[in-house]
């Protein structure tokens, strides 16, 4: 159940770092990212893409079982 898991957060996170590298216009995107604006300001894209490297690595975890 944990190899299940993880495979879906590192999908999430494959889909808000790719997303972001790319600036997608993909509309569920484009919601997170509108939503992150009013905080992050420009830099939201960039912010997307390290949140996404960080989902990653907590999917892969999660998978291996460790967490």
């Amino acid at each position: 159940m944990h190899l299940l898991w993880g495979i879906l957060i590192v999908l999430a996170g494959l889909f808000l770092l790719i997303s972001a590298r790319l600036k997608s216009d993909f509309i569920v995107y484009r919601l997170i990212f509108y939503r992150s604006k009013i905080l992050w300001g420009e830099n939201t894209h960039l912010f997307h893409q390290i949140a996404g490297a960080m989902v990653i690595v907590v999917g892969i975890l999660v998978a291996l079982g460790y967490i």
